[in-house]
Parts: structure tokens; C-alpha cells; sequence
């Protein structure tokens, strides 16, 4: 069988439990090279086989999982995150479809989470933003018509757009297209939850200067939106005037 393990965002301690053991029990795993944390693989038992996919074709991949399925063995697909997301899943849980070998899913962690818990920020804030937009800019791998960051960036909505920094001139320009303005706040969040985490916060108008003056073109979230600055409303959940189904109005 083929267990597809979210790895969580990098600090090894954030990958579920059910995932840790899933790693601990496989006698092969298949790790998504340096996007996983390699202190991870401590969890493996003695003698798993392991291979790193960042050298390695999807054909590939799909040959190691047939064989240890033949041999009777158990495989962890090991993606950063949670798989769901950039992961390119899909394609293997049809492969294995077609082979006939079966697989599970176990989620991960995603960055997004980590890199606003590393930002101390909230996405979704009343009067603010109640809509998050998970992105990428188009590079070499091209967007859907009607998802480029500008067509998104109308919107004002929160964004984090992941794989993109390498691309922060073209990213900055493509979102001052849409509702933001040269102030609006933005972040770089550069490799959340590992032990060489950096957050650097900026006006979008600087977001390229800023990747540059950092050192920053690769392993990083960009966050961008009003939920980074500092005023909101209050939330009505917990307000001593909102009644809920578990509490009256006190006033």
C-alpha cells in the first residue's frame, strides 16, 4: 500500500501522529527532496529503503511503489505540507489507480498555516478580509485563464502565494494591478517553522527591494493584504451582546 504522509511546513515536531507512525512502520519512503526536513527521516526503521523524488520522474516514483507493492511492503509518499496543496498528488493516486495498488492520504500541516503562526497575523479578520486566496504566480508552469494574480488581486482580499519568490518583480507588479496600492502591507515568510525561519514585513510597493536586500528568492510565502496591518473589528463570537446557541446576550 501507498501512504500519502503530509510532512507538515519543516519543524519535524509538526507532523501529525498518524503520519510519524505511518513513517516509523514503512519499509520504503519517498521523500520530496529539500522541501522536506531531512531530520524527518530519523523516523524511518532501520534498513528502509529511501529516495529522494527531487532526482526522480513521476515514471520513476511509479516503479519504486510497484516493486514495493510486489515485495508485500508498504511505501510513504512523504510531501511537504500538506499534499493537497502544489503537491501534484493527483496524477500518482490515478497511476496507482490503474495499477490496481492501493493508497490512503494523511494530512499534513500546510506552510500557509505555519507562516501566519510564525507572523503572529490572522487571515481572516471581521471588517478586514473573510477570504483567503492560495496562489502562485504563472512562471514557467503557466495558470488556468482568469487566475493570474492580477484578476485575483481585484478582489483585496487576503492572498498568500506560494512559489513565487523568485518572481517578486513580476508578482509586484501583477498585484498593484489589482486593489491593493504601494502601501499596502505585505511579508516575506522565508522557510516557516525550520530553524532558519524569517519573517520580513514591507509595503508591497518594496516587496521585490525587500527579497533582494534579504536574500530571499526561493523557500518563501508571500502574504499580502490589510489583515497585516493592525486595525479590525471586534469578533461578534465572543461579543457579551451576540447570543449564540450556547450562550444568551448578557447585554
Amino acid at each position: 500500500m501507498v501512504h500519502f504522509v503530509g510532512a507538515g511546513p519543516g519543524a519535524p515536531d509538526l507532523i501529525t501522529r498518524r503520519g510519524a507512525r505511518l513513517l516509523e512502520e514503512a519499509q520504503c519512503v519517498i521523500y520530496a527532496g529539500s522541501l522536506v526536513n531531512p531530520a524527518l527521516l530519523a523516523l524511518t526503521r532501520e534498513g528502509a529503503a529511501i529516495y529522494n523524488s527531487a532526482h526522480m520522474t513521476l515514471e520513476q516514483v511509479l516503479a519504486v511503489m510497484e516493486e514495493q507493492d510486489r515485495l508485500g511492503h508498504d511505501t510513504v509518499r512523504l510531501h511537504t505540507g500538506d499534499p493537497c496543496l502544489y503537491g501534484a498528488i493527483r496524477e500518482q493516486m490515478d497511476a496507482l489507480d490503474k495499477l490496481g495498488i492501493a493508497w490512503d492520504d494523511t494530512p499534513g500541516v500546510s506552510s500557509f498555516c505555519a507562516a501566519a503562526a510564525s507572523a503572529g497575523e490572522e487571515y481572516t479578520l471581521p471588517g478586514v478580509s473573510q477570504t483567503v486566496i492560495i496562489t502562485r504566480m504563472a512562471g514557467r508552469t503557466p495558470v488556468p485563464a482568469g487566475q493570474d494574480i492580477a484578476s485575483l488581486a481585484a478582489h483585496g482580499a487576503t492572498m498568500v502565494i506560494f512559489l513565487s519568490a523568485g518572481l517578486l518583480d513580476g508578482l509586484q507588479e501583477e498585484l498593484l494591478k489589482g486593489a491593493y496600492d504601494a502601501e499596502t502591507p505585505a511579508a516575506l515568510v522565508y522557510k516557516a517553522s525550520w530553524p532558519e525561519e524569517k519573517v520580513v514585513r514591507c509595503p508591497l510597493g518594496r516587496l521585490a527591494q525587500t527579497g533582494r536586500d534579504q536574500g530571499i528568492d526561493r523557500t518563501a510565502l508571500v502574504l499580502v493584504g490589510p489583515f497585516l496591518a493592525r486595525s479590525y473589528d471586534r469578533s461578534l463570537l465572543y461579543d457579551p451582546g451576540f447570543a449564540t446557541g450556547y450562550r444568551e446576550a448578557s447585554r
